[in-house]
């Protein structure tokens, strides 16, 4: 089970009218954006926008600030943290205005300005283009290439995918010393009929249900939390909305049998989703594992297969 979102340039820069920077960074699903957009005056269009902000402190609310050529934001209101509900405005595609201004969000720990080749290398080979919006890639499937996929195949397994426009959340700490406050950055979720089915079939004829990352995982976990509005008993079923299912120790884990996922950062929710699968004690140990022997955490780091 697959993310195939893709990700877009969402990280933006204008400046105030005293000169200084302000930074922007896209948080709203570019194809809501799209969907949702209306009119706005002299050939513009506009759309409502959850942002990051950079300094929040000095943009001030009602302001229009320019981030180039075609494309402006005015902030309404703040919140924690540097977020904040914004109006962008943009001229002709936003996809192209993005495409031409931004720069992609590369994980904070990566400390390197972002270059044109990360446009590809920041992507998995099967982000489909008709998912571009995400702001983090699902970074587990960076690890498969079509011919992993093609051996996959023809050794029997099936390749099933969904969509999560991975969020801000992915990228922000638990800060509850309670883990069960801790309340997840809400993400849009597409989850097919064609995938519930897959999913449903490998269950049914007891075949293992695998999540390629903790966006799939998620996913798949989060819809399945739902309560059942049919009537029809399945433990799956289609879905397109928001999720904010937080996965950690105790947790029940409806769905999978498996996870591949990178290596996280400590104090992440994506670590306890990794420990809900495997064990608190038993991941630990991982990583003291991984740790000692040089392995590679994070974004462009090495791999686990959790069973």
């Amino acid at each position: 089970m697959a993310n195939n979102v893709k990700v877009v340039p969402a990280r933006l820069w204008g400046r105030r009218p005293g000169g200084g920077v302000l930074e922007v960074f896209l948080l709203r699903p570019l194809p809501l954006l799209e969907e949702e957009a209306s009119a706005a005056k002299n050939g513009w269009l506009e759309a409502e926008a959850e942002v990051l902000i950079r300094p929040a402190g000095r943009v001030k609310i009602g302001v229009r600030y320019a981030l180039g050529e075609g494309l402006a934001v005015t902030v309404s209101a703040k919140k924690d943290f540097g977020e904040a509900r914004a109006m962008l405005f943009w001229q002709g595609s936003l996809k192209q205005r993005l495409r031409s201004l931004g720069v992609m969000p590369l994980p904070p720990y990566i400390r390197r300005a972002p270059g044109a080749e990360d446009l590809e290398r920041y992507q998995t080979f099967y982000a489909d283009e008709n998912k571009a919006g995400a702001v983090a890639a699902p970074t587990a499937g960076l690890h498969f290439t079509p011919d992993i996929r093609a051996e996959l195949l023809r050794a029997g397994h099936e390749w099933a995918e969904l969509t999560l426009f991975t969020g801000y959340g992915t990228f922000s700490p638990v800060r509850t010393k309670d883990i069960r406050l801790h309340r997840l950055h809400p993400e849009y979720a597409e989850l097919p009929e064609e995938t519930v089915r897959g999913v449903l079939r490998a269950r049914e004829e007891g075949r293992a249900v695998l999540a390629v990352g903790t966006t799939s995982a998620r996913t798949l976990e989060g819809v399945a939390a739902m309560p059942a509005k049919s009537g029809d008993g399945r433990l799956l079923r289609p879905y397109r909305g928001w999720l904010d299912y937080f996965i950690y120790p105790g947790k029940p884990v409806r769905v999978l049998d498996g996870l591949i996922t990178n290596f996280h950062l400590p104090e992440s929710s994506l670590l306890m989703l990794a420990a809900a699968l495997a064990g608190r004690e038993r991941l630990l140990a991982a990583y003291a594992r991984a740790v000692s022997s040089g392995f590679n955490f994070f974004s462009y780091g090495d791999a686990m297969l959790i069973v």
